[in-house]
């Protein structure tokens, strides 16, 4: 997945990681293929959080942050997506509703200037993407 976003020029300004040992390891996997080191906070409060308590964390980022990466854990994470991603692709959205599968990769283009201005169905679904539909694409 990260060599997906290095590819696809998705880089993070700010990446927020849960503290759990496997979110840190998927971490450690992703930066293999991104390259370049986006600022990093380990977030305890990612961890079984709710759609709403991701939401919550998410609003703190700074505002330079333009592009902020979430590592967490679902269902907090499939759910957040659902709630903010109000419109995009309709074949992406159902199939991001039908399966989050672990390492899924949601791109939601916000419509506010400021992460504290997060809503629910006001973001776009760019883009869904899951590790077995990078594998059909010959790069896991």
């Amino acid at each position: 997945m990260g060599a997906y976003l290095q590819r696809e020029m998705l880089l993070p300004d700010l990446a927020l990681v849960s503290t759990s040992a496997r979110t840190r390891q998927t971490w450690d996997l992703l930066l293999q293929g991104l390259g370049s080191v986006p600022n990093l906070r380990f977030e305890p409060r990612l961890y079984e959080a709710s759609a709403g308590g991701l939401a919550s964390v998410i609003a703190e980022a700074p505002d330079e942050a333009k592009e902020v990466l979430l590592i967490g854990h679902n269902p907090g994470l499939a759910d957040l997506a659902h709630l903010l991603a109000g419109h995009g692709d309709r074949y992406a959205l159902a199939r991001m509703r039908t399966k989050f599968p672990t390492s899924g990769l949601a791109v939601l283009d916000l419509s506010g200037e400021s992460w504290r201005e997060l809503a629910q169905r006001s973001a776009k679904l760019d883009r869904f993407v899951t590790p077995k539909g990078l594998r059909g694409e010959g790069s896991a």
